[in-house]
């Protein structure tokens, strides 16, 4: 399905003004703005949108669904080599194969079976994959993630993989329309992230944060992220037919 959006000036616009915020955010905490990447979130955006993203400056992009970036990533490549594509979505063992191929980092690495999965897949084809942990710190039941308690015997687990290099953590916290609400969980995060570096003498190794969206993103620039995912804010809401 095709969502609505203005045309490319529009997007441009939309770029600059969410780019001005991630800045004034991360002045607010004291951080580099430069250290925060802007992924353009493009599940259900047809290659037509994702080519204005592209002329607007985006060089990130975030995909849910293999089969429908399989289509946009083959048509888009080879104009755009230098475009990055991360996995945002859940990820079923038997897509592994395909998402090694098509994509530059998995975010969603959330049990030990399915990093060896992608471990085995990733070696096959002479990578070792850039991954992201999975986080379900509220422990909601409907939502992908590993707990809290279990992703320290994930993590040693993918340290010792030879096909995967573990980059970071990511998490989708509960929904509130107030960004207030979101902080807590951000913050949570960074806090576990910093506490098991220093528990596991990582030495500064889980340094990437994705976290926020487009109605949270400059909270979650302010706790710590250094990706944050925004679709809507970008390309408009669903064109619903």
């Amino acid at each position: 399905m095709e969502f609505s959006v203005a045309g490319g000036q529009g997007l441009c616009d939309r770029v600059s003004r969410i780019r001005e915020r991630i800045e004034a955010a991360a002045k607010r905490s004291g951080r580099d703005p430069s250290d925060v990447s802007l992924m353009a979130v493009t599940k259900t955006r047809g290659a037509r949108i994702v080519r204005q993203a592209i002329g607007a400056g985006l060089s990130l992009f975030g995909e849910n669904y293999i089969q429908e970036a399989d289509e946009k990533i083959r048509e888009l490549r080879d104009g755009s080599p230098n475009i990055r594509w991360h996995f945002i979505g859940h990820l079923q063992k038997n897509k592994v194969k395909r998402a090694v191929e098509l994509f530059d980092c998995i975010e969603t690495i959330d049990s030990i079976k399915l990093a060896e999965t992608l471990d085995r897949r990733a070696r096959d084809a002479g990578r070792r994959m850039p991954i992201l942990c999975q986080v379900n710190l509220a422990g909601e039941r409907q939502k992908a993630g590993i707990s809290p308690e279990g992703l320290k015997k994930l993590i040693e687990k993918v340290m010792d993989l030879s096909g995967l290099r573990l980059d970071g953590l990511m998490i989708l916290p509960p929904y509130s329309p107030d960004p207030e609400k979101t902080r807590e969980w951000f913050s949570a995060l960074r806090r576990l992230r910093d506490n098991l570096e220093s528990e596991l003498c990582l030495d500064g190794r889980l340094k990437e944060l994705s976290m926020g969206m487009s109605h949270d993103y400059e909270v979650a620039v302010e706790e710590g992220a250094t990706i944050v995912r925004v679709g809507t804010a970008l390309f408009g809401p669903r064109d619903i037919k």
